[in-house]
């Protein structure tokens, strides 16, 4: 399946197999596996593999998905929204310095690589959130794996830090039963 190229975006293909994607909102690249063949024709990226064994077949969907995912963030972007959910949890963030209060002793402060961009809020009624944005899809889910990692939501009174839209599986817990 080809890959359409929108307006405003460069994609070019080097002779070591290294796609680089130009956009709005950034530049991005990756290098291809020699077996899989990366080409640019007529507004279009085509992948092709040599043979149909499984190792092409996966490295061809592999690298399909990586050149779409970069174009698709040099053009539009990829926003992720994120809820800390508990009593007295805040989250604030000065710059790419973000502070989260989220029930330990002692505040998190964690820095935000600089091609992400954060807002923080807290909104009466609603749970205090953080919203990252980024033009890189890898290195916004390790960012926000790495921020969900810090107090991971627990199934009994679902408490912690989670994807906004996530449906938590809850667990009923102990019940007061009487001794035999």
């Amino acid at each position: 399946m080809p890959i359409v190229i929108p307006q405003k975006v460069e994609v070019s293909v080097a002779s070591d197999n290294t796609v680089t994607v130009k956009g709005p909102k950034g530049a991005l690249s990756q290098k291809v596996d020699p077996d899989i063949t990366v080409s640019v024709e007529n507004g279009e990226v085509a992948v092709t593999r040599p043979t149909d064994q499984k190792r092409h077949r996966a490295m061809h969907g592999l690298y399909r998905a990586l050149i779409n995912n970069m174009v698709v963030g040099v053009s539009q972007g990829f926003i992720k929204e994120m809820d800390i959910v508990g009593v007295g949890y805040r989250v604030e963030n000065q710059g790419n310095l973000v502070t989260f209060t989220i029930g330990y002793s002692h505040p998190i402060i964690f820095a935000i690589p600089s091609e992400v961009k954060v807002t923080t809020g807290m909104e009466k009624g609603a749970p205090p959130f953080i919203k990252l944005e980024c033009h890189d899809k890898e290195l916004l889910g390790q960012v926000c794996a790495k921020i969900r990692g810090f107090r991971k939501p627990e199934p009994y009174k679902g408490k912690g830090i989670m994807f906004r839209g996530e449906i938590l599986r809850r667990k009923a817990g102990k019940t007061a039963g009487g001794k035999k």
